[in-house]
């Protein structure tokens, strides 16, 4: 295996690992500007990434893909606790929904940032392993965290963007809306399923390619 091949790889796994821990730490420390401990009596506020990991989301699906083929790696981390009726207490449904979105905060913050480190970089004369590994990195960064970002932004039970507009319903009494959410919840592993493993993921994910090459130089 060529140096470069390694280095892909490395960076791939590294950059898959600090969005989605990064990602759920946000989440718990959201919550604990709020007023909940849970996360962080919990541990869960660590950078430490075995307190983080899921066997399955970190480990095996991401194994799965590189194995197959993907063109690129996907996973989550092991959800951070929080009580979210002390969030609502302390700050309402607007800090339920900011707990909601933090991870997407978190992502597109760092995307951003890879962004324009890339955009003032050299990196058409790149003269070491170690520049390689480095601009590697930042590349891998910007597409993981615009892919686990926006897909965790889609309004689908159990995902980010599902309780933030089910939050913001119950914020507005818009009970109906609240009810809808309820009633598929059971069936949101199910219709996420039908997106990432048909067609239909061409037209979900289509965005994500255009935010890509918008951020990349």
């Amino acid at each position: 295996m060529e140096n470069s091949e390694i280095i892909n790889i490395a960076t791939k796994v590294l950059a898959l690992a600090v969005a989605i821990i990064g990602h759920e730490i946000m989440h718990g420390y959201m919550a604990y500007r709020y007023g909940d401990s849970t996360a962080k009596d919990a541990g869960r506020l660590s950078i430490n990434p075995l307190v983080h990991i899921d066997p399955v989301g970190t480990i095996v699906v991401p194994l799965v893909l590189f194995i197959s083929g993907a063109p690129f790696l996907f996973g989550w981390a092991k959800p951070v606790p929080i009580y979210i009726g002390e969030v609502i207490r302390n700050a309402g449904y607007k800090g339920a929904i900011n707990v909601s979105l933090a991870g997407i905060y978190y992502n597109f913050t760092l995307a951003i940032t890879a962004s324009i480190l890339l955009g003032s970089m050299d990196i058409s004369n790149i003269g070491s392993l170690t520049e390689l590994f480095f601009v590697s990195f930042i590349v891998q960064t910007l597409i993981y965290n615009v892919v686990l970002g926006f897909f965790n932004l889609m309004p689908i039970p159990p995902l980010d963007g599902s309780h933030a507009v089910s939050y913001f319903a119950a914020w507005n009494r818009w009970d109906k809306v609240v009810d809808f959410y309820n009633s598929i919840e059971r069936y949101g592993m199910v219709i996420l399923l039908l997106i990432i493993a048909t067609p239909l993921s061409n037209y979900f994910f289509a965005p994500v390619r255009y935010i890509i090459n918008f951020l990349a130089p």
